[in-house]
């Protein structure tokens, strides 16, 4: 469950930002997940949950957004988004096969691997 290192390291983040702000409350802090970054919703809320007990977070809610899968093709110049095909050993290695959907030639991923902060919904002492 790789969720916890990434959402302790996201925790992690977010405090050390916070420390900047005279803060009376946290209600939520909103992260982009890729597509291709295997991190499961219920996983990173659970252990978001966990992760901040205790903390300036405590009680805030984690808000996920989902970000597809989007590559541009090292051969014909597509970009753009791509369906994921799969090998018929993909239940058991879990890893997809990407390819252009306009030449079937190499791609080079430009979105869905990322796992970043976008945003945090704060209240500042007055």
């Amino acid at each position: 469950m790789h969720e916890v290192s990434v959402v302790t390291s996201i925790v992690d983040a977010v405090i050390d930002e916070l420390s900047k702000y005279n803060l009376e409350k946290v209600n939520s802090v909103t992260i982009m997940v890729g597509a291709l970054t295997n991190l499961g919703d219920e996983q990173m809320q659970f252990a978001y949950e966990i992760v901040t007990r205790g903390t300036v977070l405590e009680g805030s809610e984690l808000v996920i957004e989902h970000v597809p899968v989007e590559v541009r093709c090292e051969s014909c110049g597509y970009w753009g988004p791509v369906s994921m095909l799969t090998d018929p050993d993909y239940e058991t290695h879990s890893v997809p096969i990407l390819s252009c959907p306009e030449c079937k030639g190499d791609i080079k991923v430009v979105k869905g691997m990322e796992c970043t902060v976008k945003c945090m919904d704060i209240e500042e002492v007055e």
